[in-house]
């Protein structure tokens, strides 16, 4: 090997020798930069990053409001009465106070609790038909879940006025009306409530001077109750007040007029009219009152209605003063004297009704009546004469059906009145007599007016009581056209004797 070759030599080691050096630098300077650096930082530089950026956060603080309990979810005991009468305020939209209320719950096969008010006053639109009806005035809820405001099942007609809510464990919240009209659960609800409204009535009858109020404002509704209600029938009926012949100014209850009762009386006589003073002074009282028996006055339309279901109360029976049928206490002796009564005017009685013909279904002598001459009484299962006039001012009624409803008449006369005396002796001595007939006729008018009926045909009557009253002063009719007028009248006799006999049998 020559001395080139090994120089040669050397430089390639030598070569290589840089190559590993610079690589194992490369390596180190990759190591340092993955190692952390530590730099000598001024105080004023780590300031200036200390700034960051401000985020605004907003928090929301819940006030539980109506954490209070419904009140009706309260003890009656723990609410008072200001509580009752806001809460009433705010249900009912009214500016008066409640006159009574009612506040309970039901526990057992269901759950309900319930707040029932009555208020002082009647709504004025309380009975009005048509799109405007409301059924009642309850509030339905569910779990304390608002359902609806008028579910026709909850409360009977009689009891719209009365105002409160219900609240059930039981119903589905799920509910609809369909569903509802359907729901048992709901007829056991509304059993309670009216049992519940009889019992608060009951409450406030024991004041006198609160129930009074409370009558004049809800009587109707009581009549109605007594009318379509026969499961209450008997507890309403003791709510029933009414005017009578021995209560004054007073209304009396029915149990306060069986209290007064004589041992052998045969019921409750009662005698409906128009007004109180009207019957007051009814010819049909008249042997009632010299018996010293009470009569109660029913001067309500719906009084009417009322007696025709409520048969009897306390195991005595109503029996109405104007119809036929009436019984009453009578001696042996007063049965003498009527048999022979009857025996002496039987021959009027055909009179009359050959007269008056199909005006009145029969002719008989009366056993109530004292100082009256006649009166007209009605069938004991048909209208009254204050029921015919109630139901001629019904703007739809139908004129077929109360044509077999109106009860056909019967005329009883006093065979002990002077009036009915004079006329009998006059009878008997020419019965083709046409003063007789005229004056029968007349009697037959008076009759209609004082028993509550209305005249069929007024001028006519007004006719008979002109020529009385000519008769009476002593005018001579001799105008041919009121000849003409009269024609359908028979011709009262102008003798002196006579002329005085007729004016006494009037009076």
């Amino acid at each position: 090997m020559t001395a080139t070759e090994e120089d040669a030599s050397v430089v390639q080691f030598d070569d290589d020798d840089d190559d590993d050096e610079a690589e194992d630098k490369e390596k180190d300077d990759e190591e340092d930069d993955d190692k952390p650096k530590v730099e000598d930082v001024d105080e004023a530089e780590t300031k200036k990053e200390k700034k960051t950026k401000k985020i605004k956060e907003v928090t929301h603080e819940w006030d539980h409001l109506n954490g209070q309990k419904p009140i009706w979810m309260r003890k009656p005991e723990e609410v008072t009465q200001e509580e009752y009468a806001s809460f009433y305020k705010a249900l009912s939209n009214d500016w008066e106070d409640h006159a009574a209320v009612k506040h309970f719950s039901v526990e057992g096969q269901l759950e309900f609790k319930s707040v029932l008010f009555v208020p002082r006053r009647a709504p004025f639109d309380m009975f009005e038909g048509g799109t405007k009806k409301k059924f009642n005035n309850i509030k339905l809820y569910v779990r304390r879940v608002f359902i609806m405001d008028n579910c026709e099942d909850l409360m009977p007609e009689f009891l719209t006025f009365v105002k409160g809510i219900v609240d059930s464990e039981d119903l589905p919240l799920n509910i609809s009306r369909e569903t509802l009209q359907q729901n048992k659960i709901l007829k056991v609800i509304k059993k309670n409530l009216v049992k519940k409204s009889i019992e608060l009535f009951n409450e406030i009858a024991e004041d006198e001077d609160k129930y009074k109020k409370f009558y004049e404002a809800f009587a109707k509704n009581l009549k109605l109750g007594v009318h379509e209600d026969s499961t209450n029938r008997a507890k309403l009926a003791k709510l029933l007040r009414f005017h009578s012949t021995k209560s004054g100014e007073e209304m009396t209850s029915l149990d306060d007029y069986v209290a007064r009762m004589t041992e052998n009386q045969p019921g409750i006589y009662y005698v409906t009219g128009e007004s109180k003073r009207a019957v007051e002074s009814s010819p049909f009282l008249e042997k009632l009152k010299k018996k010293g028996y009470e009569v109660l006055f029913m001067v309500d339309p719906m009084d009417e209605y009322c007696v025709q279901q409520l048969k009897e109360f306390e195991g005595k029976k109503l029996l109405s003063a104007t119809k036929e049928g009436l019984k009453m206490e009578e001696s042996e002796e007063e049965k003498k004297e009527l048999e022979e009564a009857k025996a002496a005017t039987e021959g009027l009685c055909k009179l009359i009704k050959e007269v008056l013909d199909d005006k009145v279904d029969k002719v008989i002598v009366s056993t109530r009546l004292a100082d009256s001459p006649c009166v007209l009484v009605t069938g004991e299962y048909g209208w009254s004469a204050n029921m015919e006039r109630i139901m001629k001012a019904q703007a739809l009624r139908d004129a077929s059906s109360s044509a077999y409803m109106s009860s056909k008449k019967t005329l009883e006369i006093n065979p002990v009145n002077p009036i009915v005396k004079s006329l009998r002796d006059k009878a008997e001595a020419d019965q083709s007599d046409k003063t007789v007939k005229d004056l029968i006729w007349l009697l037959y008018d008076t009759s209609l007016l004082t028993s509550g009926f209305s005249l069929d045909e007024p001028s006519t009557f007004a006719s008979r009581i002109h020529r009385l009253i000519k008769l009476g002063l002593s005018i001579d009719d001799d105008d041919d056209e009121d000849d003409q007028d009269m024609e359908e009248l028979p011709p009262l006799e102008e003798d002196g004797v006579d002329e005085e006999s007729s004016m006494e049998q009037v009076d």
